[in-house]
């Protein structure tokens, strides 16, 4: 696994959880969240042949920030234990930097910013970061 450049630097305070594509595969990007008990990590891959929408936006289903063009990828997860051997994913579509704890902070402006500027306050919004990260972390580890 190569870890992300600038790891020293990273705004820990601002992070949810720790996501980056990985450099030496552009396919393939890693998620650290906390979990109950712990940290887990995530090993995310573009899925194959996986046709790319046609719109001009979409929304990340973790921190739900519109994004214009290819902004927003699609990342699947195996799942953990028997499923995870069968073969099985959980997917979603996610911000392609993996930075979403930023841009609900107002850190990081997505390039649709101003014209859908989401009224919902600051704290709310990392509330439902977290529940969605949750979900789908819970997602991949269940069953196993």
């Amino acid at each position: 696994m190569n870890l992300p450049v600038g790891l020293s630097e990273m705004p820990w305070g601002d992070l949810d959880f720790l996501g980056w594509r990985d450099p030496g595969a552009p396919d393939r990007s890693y998620l650290v969240a906390p979990r109950e008990g712990g940290v887990v990590g995530v090993t995310l891959r573009v899925p194959q042949g996986v046709r790319r929408s046609f719109t001009k936006t979409t929304v990340c289903s973790l921190c739900v920030t519109g994004h214009p063009g290819s902004g927003v990828s699609l990342l699947a997860a195996r799942k953990a234990g028997p499923l995870g051997r069968q073969g099985n994913t959980v997917g979603a579509y996610v911000c392609a930097d993996l930075a979403c704890s930023l841009y609900v902070r107002g850190k990081k402006k997505s390039q649709l910013a101003g014209r859908h500027e989401e009224t919902l306050p600051v704290a709310d919004r990392i509330a439902r970061l977290v529940m969605n990260l949750d979900t789908f972390v819970e997602k991949v580890f269940e069953g196993e």
